[in-house]
């Protein structure tokens, strides 16, 4: 089975590469530890990203608390930015820091495009250089 997301996992993987970092899909399973891991891992020696990786056709998204909380815990342990990816159908990347999300009733997370556009960066943006791109 394909995992939803995988090919615009190894997408992000190859920009990664062609800006300079080293970037993995990380295993899907959580490997020995069980826990969530971010989709991408990237690193330039000087600043490591934990990225986990969202799609959809659709204007919002929902991300269930036990991944932001793997995000946000593997990135503290490991020295990394955290960042959710997304990928809106049509749109470029855009990435936001998981205080960006707005957080649910039931305690998970909600992005809507039109808060992704006013918050997000670009790519540029989360590896260290200036904006090259207007979201939207």
């Amino acid at each position: 089975m394909v995992k939803k997301g995988s090919r615009e996992e190894r997408d992000l993987v190859k920009l990664l590469w062609d800006n300079g970092f080293a970037a993995m899909r990380a295993p899907a399973s959580g490997g020995a530890t069980k826990k969530p891991l971010p989709d991408v891992i990237a690193g330039n020696g000087r600043i490591y990203l934990a990225i986990e990786v969202k799609t959809t056709s659709r204007d919002r998204i929902y991300i269930d608390s036990r991944k932001m909380n793997g995000l946000k815990e593997f990135s503290d342990t490991f020295g990394a930015r955290p960042y959710i990816g997304i990928k809106f159908k049509y749109r470029d990347w855009i990435f936001l820091s998981p205080e960006d999300l707005e957080v649910t009733r039931a305690e998970n997370y909600r992005l809507d495009l039109d808060i992704a556009l006013e918050r997000g960066r670009d790519i540029h943006e989360i590896l260290g250089r200036e904006r090259q791109t207007r979201l939207g």
